[in-house]
């Protein structure tokens, strides 16, 4: 019978030690031989996001939240190599903002002015900073 053999990174691990109750933590995993890990193709972020990750401006494993005082609705996503959000409490990740925003509210949004980053800025102040 074959052995499963799973090594985590030292930070993997820290993050998870640090995470909340409330946190998802989503774990991939790719079939390697022996000591060597398998040579990965890079990935290339396509969709709505795709062109803040190409400029440089947002980049994997960013933190996006957003709250909402009057309606008592908070939201949490980390933006995915491919330029997807993955968000607390959902087992599939979104691909464009507002899809995600919706997940979330309940409410069809627009998540590009919804979603902040821990600098406070949106992802629409990321698309027109772009764009002058």
């Amino acid at each position: 019978m074959a052995t499963l053999s799973i090594h985590f990174d030292p930070a993997v691990l820290a993050h998870l030690l640090t995470a909340g109750t409330d946190d998802t933590i989503h774990v991939t995993l790719a079939l390697g031989g022996g000591d060597s890990p398998a040579p990965q193709a890079p990935v290339i972020p396509h969709g709505p996001l795709a062109g803040l990750m190409k400029a440089g401006v947002l980049q994997e494993g960013t933190v996006l939240s957003f709250r909402q005082r009057r309606a008592g609705r908070q939201g949490r996503a980390v933006v995915t190599a491919d330029g997807q959000l993955i968000v607390d409490g959902h087992a599939s990740p979104f691909s464009s903002p507002s899809k995600a925003a919706e997940a979330v509210t309940g409410n069809v949004i627009n998540g590009w002015t919804l979603w902040q980053l821990p600098d406070g800025h949106t992802l629409d102040d990321l698309r027109r900073r772009l764009e002058d």
